[in-house]
């Protein structure tokens, strides 16, 4: 909750630093408009709660690819089914993006990331097989090392016993030994406990992916206040060319009010069940330095979208810049997910076809940026 607070904090910083009277702007948009774009916002929200268990029982860079692929499909591809419907001026409709060759290509980028998704997820298929056949391995040898164990201290105990004519109480007595038991107490490595689920997290996974894509949508859904701050600033710049490079950064500020109205109401829910509303004064934690990591969480999570709304501002908002921004997370996500060794352990045949996924993503990168090139 406390990066939700410094999400919206941020974007209002950004607001107010990029986009003079941002707060008239919000005050004299329709009420139509700052419904959807908060609605969408709220929905959003939800989204991110998924994503963080979806990511809990799928590992990073599983779940991350699953969560922002589907966030990618659905968030590049929605608006322009939208704008075929409800046409609207420099808004691409699907019609006009699969009627040209560079939609046409942009359109090929996203099959081939959807492809990449596939493999990433099949990696996640075979290391939950894997971990599923791990467990029976280690109660076989572990059924073995006592059986053997048992067999060497009941052959001791007949040695001494010879060696005493039965006169001396064996020295060695026969151990009972419990399957599972911690290593101090028969040596055998303890079961670890794997927190893997790809059926609850791919479910999860699905519905994160979906709502999150709402953002998305919240961005088309505010665009008359882009419009308005455009407006404004080339009227202040007649001699400009260009777009705003800022335009979006009052969007954000309705989109995240939506997404900290779920957070608080879950993290509410949550305190009020679990007894923890003391754990934000508890001085027997470190306060300051959670704190200053929230904080740090939350500006460096609103930092993608400030630079995101950069960019669109120059590509527009259609499929290309949603897909561009969506790939390079499923790409830094995998390959993070490599570096903190979520996949050590793994067999050749799971690792290699989760870079095979990885290059792919690769490739559907570099084929929407060539999109991109055919366009201008």
């Amino acid at each position: 909750m406390i990066s939700s607070c410094l999400n919206l904090d941020a974007s209002a910083l950004a607001a107010w630093l990029t986009i003079p009277n941002f707060s008239q702007i919000i005050q004299h948009t329709g009420s139509s408009t700052l419904f959807y774009t908060y609605l969408f916002g709220l929905l959003w929200g939800v989204g991110g709660l998924t994503y963080g268990l979806g990511v809990r029982y799928l590992g990073v860079a599983l779940g991350s690819s699953i969560i922002l692929g589907l966030c990618m499909v659905f968030g590049s591809l929605v608006p322009s089914f939208y704008y075929q419907l409800f046409p609207h001026p420099g808004k691409d409709t699907i019609g006009a993006v699969a009627g040209s060759t560079w939609g046409l290509t942009v359109l090929s980028g996203l099959l081939i990331c959807v492809v990449g998704i596939i493999f990433c997820g099949r990696a996640g298929t075979l290391k939950e097989k894997q971990l599923k056949s791990e467990p029976a391995n280690r109660s076989n040898s572990e059924s073995n090392n006592e059986e053997s164990l048992r067999q060497r201290q009941n052959l001791l105990v007949a040695e001494s016993v010879d060696a005493d004519n039965g006169s001396h109480t064996a020295v060695f007595e026969e151990v009972a030994i419990t399957p599972g038991a911690p290593p101090s107490s028969h040596g055998a490595s303890a079961n670890n406990s794997i927190e893997f689920k790809f059926g609850l997290g791919l479910t999860l996974a699905i519905i994160s992916g979906l709502l999150s894509a709402c953002f998305n949508f919240g961005i088309e859904a505010g665009k008359p206040m882009a419009d308005v701050a455009d407006t404004i600033w080339k009227s202040a710049h007649p001699n400009s060319t260009t777009e705003f490079l800022f335009r979006n950064n009052v969007i954000y500020v309705v989109v995240l009010w939506g997404g900290l109205t779920t957070n608080f109401i879950y993290c509410m829910f949550l305190n009020a069940r679990n007894r923890s509303f003391s754990d934000y004064a508890d001085k027997k934690t470190p306060l300051l330095k959670n704190y200053l990591l929230s904080a740090l969480a939350g500006t460096t999570w609103f930092l993608q979208f400030f630079f995101y709304g950069m960019g669109e501002s120059k590509l527009g908002n259609g499929a290309s810049s949603w897909i561009l921004h969506m790939s390079f997370i499923i790409l830094i996500a995998n390959v993070w997910g490599i570096v903190s060794n979520e996949w050590k352990g793994a067999s050749n045949k799971t690792r290699s076809t989760l870079f095979i996924g990885v290059a792919t993503i690769i490739a559907a990168v570099m084929v929407v940026g060539f999109g991109n090139y055919l366009k201008q």
